[in-house]
């Protein structure tokens, strides 16, 4: 119920951390059990399908992965790395709560770890976060978030636990539970600290939280990952409900020019290499498909930022019609 190893290197831990808002309350479940978010049938109700309750729809992905160049649909604000072999990374990313056109609409900051690909249908991802998705919680607080697939998001994965995969260890953090204090702009910034990475031994994929483990992925439920990672991103995306520019905000809804305070960022992004040490990721590339929407601006620091990204953008303006 605990990892066998933990990555090598300096693992930077938020200032000023973030908590869930039923902590307030003392929340905590006894051990040997852990915290789910009740599913009410107002929640399924607001779904397509029962089918297709807390899934990814694999046709709209397909098109607007942020592997892909398409400018409409999904809008990406996203750091890649080169291909390579990858057993984790760490980021810390400050938190904020974007408004959303329509409670159809999500707007999310989060990594994903790839392997894999959509053209054979074998596309692996473990993807975590923080998102604002109305239609899924059915209010417009940020939320804790997971996500994976083996098949490109076809039949399998789903977000949080709604379905089997995903081992949660931890009694006292509960995924799709709502994240607090919001950073507050030109004000205090407030961040979490994400670290996923590769157990040496078991071979699962174990996922802490501000320096707390959570829970792990079984290497068993993926194909590619069994291994390792082929490439490894992080930055903000907004998926409007229909097809064309939507005002929905990425981050603070601020473009990365306005800087700390008030544009959103992920700071320190490091990856687990072959030997289980974090090293500081170099050689990131930009993909900003929407650039007047929502963009990205990434750099290095000898300071406890390491390499950095701000990125975000307010959506539709007079620039982005």
């Amino acid at each position: 119920m605990q990892p066998s190893y933990y990555p090598y290197g300096d693992s930077n831990i938020a200032p000023h951390p973030i908590t869930q808002t039923w902590h307030q309350n003392g929340g905590k479940c006894p051990e040997n059990t852990i915290p789910i978010r009740r599913t009410k049938e107002d929640d399924v109700l607001r779904a397509s399908s029962v089918n297709w309750y807390g899934k990814k729809r694999p046709d709209d992905l397909q098109k607007f992965h942020p592997k892909s160049s398409a400018t409409s649909g999904h809008q990406y604000a996203v750091a890649s790395s080169p291909s390579g072999n990858y057993y984790g990374t760490e980021i810390s990313v400050n938190l904020w709560k974007p408004t959303t056109e329509s409670t159809n609409d999500f707007s999310l900051t989060q990594l994903w770890i790839v392997a894999g690909s959509y053209s054979n249908n074998d596309l692996n991802t473990i993807e975590t976060g923080w998102q604002v998705y109305p239609y899924l919680y059915g209010d417009a607080n940020p939320r804790l978030f997971i996500y994976w697939t083996r098949d490109a998001y076809r039949t399998t994965g789903c977000y949080n636990l709604m379905c089997s995969g995903f081992v949660q260890t931890n009694n006292q953090i509960a995924i799709g539970g709502t994240l607090s204090p919001q950073s507050v702009y030109g004000g205090t910034q407030y961040e979490i600290t994400f670290l996923v990475w590769k157990d040496p031994n078991s071979g699962n994929w174990w996922l802490q939280l501000g320096g707390t483990n959570v829970g792990y992925w079984p290497s068993s439920i993926f194909t590619h990952l069994q291994k390792s990672a082929s490439m490894v991103q992080c930055g903000g995306e907004v998926a409007p409900s229909e097809n064309g520019q939507t005002s929905t905000q990425m981050g603070s809804g601020h473009f990365p020019r306005e800087g700390f305070g008030k544009a959103s960022y992920i700071r320190n992004i490091q990856y687990v290499d072959s030997s289980n040490y974090l090293r500081s990721a170099n050689g990131l590339s930009l993909i900003t498909p929407a650039p007047n929407c929502y963009n990205a601006q990434s750099g290095t620091s000898n300071s406890d930022w390491g390499t950095y990204v701000f990125y975000g953008g307010p959506g539709r303006n007079a620039k982005c019609p």
